[in-house]
């Protein structure tokens, strides 16, 4: 296996008890980085940092259980962790809905939820990685900032904005050794869709690779991959994103969209 030259950098993971986030934070402890467990239901992440330390004892995972939307939680969080080496912006909500039905009040919640609180991390851990000369910043958006679907627009302007926020911010590191980038995963098996998928299929006498099939076939036929993406592999993508072998990616959006997305930029 590659060693990433992570070994005992700090990293911050928000909303890492589960899905994407969950698996960033494994990938990361993999290579030895201590990772800063992150969510709002401080058993979960509990749990979560006990699970990290069982699996990888040369590294020292800490609760850091907060909602960073909150932005009083979100000072107690900087008190307490004033100095990390990686920000991975992994926290979103997403949710299907017609556009007459979305008032401003979800507007609101979408870009404080899915931008403001991703930003405010960004405004004050950035600073201190700019004067150590290192760091990493990633924000996790989605296929759907390049190509929205138009079935969740609050959403998918969300994740735009991050595109647009990540160049900004990158713009700001220019000859240093801090990186600012976004990783755009296409549709991924988190454990919310697999819930949703066996809801699908309830009683059909198929394993789940079956049904993974047929659901994609009926509702995803522009993947390429016809499946879902794995929550490890964009786990281990952002690993690398967050090594100093990847100090050349500045600004960019990385996909690992299964093909989703049909243009070539």
């Amino acid at each position: 296996m590659m060693d990433m030259g992570l070994n005992n950098k700090t990293a911050l993971v928000t909303g890492s008890t589960k899905g994407i986030g969950k698996a960033i934070a494994i990938e990361l402890a993999k290579e030895g980085v201590h990772v800063l467990i992150n969510g709002r239901n401080n058993e979960e992440v509990e749990q979560t940092v006990n699970e990290l330390k069982s699996r990888f004892p040369g590294t020292s995972p800490q609760n850091a259980a907060a909602d960073i939307v909150d932005i009083a939680q979100r000072e107690a969080l900087f008190e307490k962790f004033p100095r990390i080496d990686i920000l991975v912006n992994n926290t979103g909500i997403y949710e299907i809905m017609r556009y007459e039905d979305v008032d401003d009040e979800v507007w609101e919640k979408y870009f404080r939820t899915n931008v403001l609180a991703a930003n405010g991390l960004s405004k004050f851990y950035l600073p201190n990685m700019l004067k150590n000369d290192y760091g990493r910043i990633i924000f996790i958006a989605s296929e759907e900032a390049m190509m929205p679907s138009g079935q969740m627009p609050q959403y998918a302007m969300t994740k735009s904005m991050l595109l647009s926020l990540s160049k900004s911010l990158s713009k700001l590191t220019i000859g240093t050794e801090v990186t600012v980038n976004t990783i755009l995963p296409g549709p991924t098996l988190s454990e919310n869709v697999q819930h949703i998928i066996e809801g699908i299929y309830p009683n059909e006498g198929m394993d789940f690779s079956e049904k993974e099939k047929h659901f994609m076939t009926a509702n995803l036929p522009q993947s390429e991959i016809q499946r879902f993406i794995r929550p490890i592999e964009i786990g281990r993508l952002a690993a690398f994103v967050c090594s100093p072998y990847a100090s050349a990616f500045k600004g960019s959006p990385i996909r690992m969209d299964g093909g989703m997305v049909p243009t070539i930029l």
